[in-house]
């Protein structure tokens, strides 16, 4: 495995984004919509920002409503995401999502549970 993104939640992922641009010299890698979504990934060196506007209620509007802006989770990228999730489950970490399911740029995803992670959701990416 190997770090794949931050995921940011923000009001404005196209003002963060070029905010970003000026201060870090970050480009703009990909962007779509995409559940309810607005995500725009920067590249950045080895990984890249994620940054995640709600364009309608769920998740990222609801976390955006009780903790405000800010990382919202982090991403490692993974070969085998199936032998991730049953490695996670030998090590008694609750899985947000039992079983791998599309994510943004047409990657599998699957998340853990922050309680049995340190306190960080991890999203775990197989490209």
């Amino acid at each position: 495995m190997h770090f794949d993104h931050a995921g940011i939640a923000t009001e404005d992922a196209r003002d963060l984004a070029a905010l970003y641009g000026d201060l870090f010299g970050l480009e703009v890698a990909h962007e779509e919509e995409f559940d309810g979504l607005r995500v725009v990934f920067l590249e950045c060196g080895d990984g890249y920002f994620e940054l995640l506007e709600p364009l309608e209620e769920g998740t990222i509007a609801h976390y955006l409503e009780d903790d405000g802006a800010g990382i919202h989770h982090l991403a490692l990228a993974t070969e085998d995401i199936e032998g991730a999730l049953e490695t996670a489950r030998e090590h008694d970490v609750a899985l947000i999502d039992d079983e791998p399911r599309p994510g943004a740029w047409g990657h599998s995803v699957a998340f853990l549970h922050p309680r049995d992670t340190g306190g960080i959701l991890i999203e775990l990416v197989e490209h």
